[in-house]
Parts: structure tokens; sequence; C-alpha cells
């Protein structure tokens, strides 16, 4: 059992549509993975800092949900930077409940 990577794309650019449309669209799709993998990581595109709070607050709920599933995200659009981040997550077993920013711009956390 490894670690999955679940992509989020087109949520809404509004925090609290995106929020909404992440609910509505990913979380079964997110849940149905923690009994087939040892970790799951939420991979977001980049937003602005109005987004931070719903994306951390629904990881850090997954990830006490799934336990002993660990459960995390990342935000970023730099494909070598989310790779290279998604290795560090899957070698790292006491990582769970982060939201991770992978292309280094303080304004894009996400």
């Amino acid at each position: 059992m490894a670690q999955a990577a679940l992509r989020l794309v087109a949520l809404p650019p509004a925090p609290l549509d995106a929020a909404l449309a992440f609910h509505a669209e990913y979380l079964a799709a997110a849940r149905a993975l923690f009994g087939k993998h040892d970790a799951v990581v939420l991979v977001f595109a980049p937003a602005g800092h109005e987004h931070r709070a719903w994306r951390l607050a629904a990881v850090q709920e997954l990830a006490r949900e799934a336990s002993p599933c660990r459960v995390n995200a990342v935000a970023g659009s730099d494909e070598d930077a989310l790779a290279e981040t998604l290795a560090y997550l899957e070698a790292a077993p006491g990582v769970t409940g982060q939201l991770l920013a992978v292309d280094g711009k303080p304004d894009q956390i996400g």
C-alpha cells in the first residue's frame, strides 16, 4: 500500500465556492482511498491566502478521520516541486494533517 495523490482540478476561485466544490466533488473520492493506501495527498492548484483556512481544516479533519492512514495536502503548479514534495511525504511516516506550499511563493500558500 503506497501513497495516493488526488489532484483537485477546476475548483472555483472564490474560497467559499471552492470549499463547497471540494466537499461535493472530491470528499468521497478522498475517503475511498483511506483503506487502500498508507497515505493520501490532496494536490491543490495555487490560490490566494484566503483559501488556506478551509483547505487546512479539510486536510486536518480528514487526517483525524483516516488514521492510521496519513492525509496531507500540497498546493502548487511546479511539477518538479510537486513530485519532490510527494516523494518526501511518502517517505515521512510521521507527517500528517499538513498543507504545504511547493512553489516557494508565500502569497500562494493556499
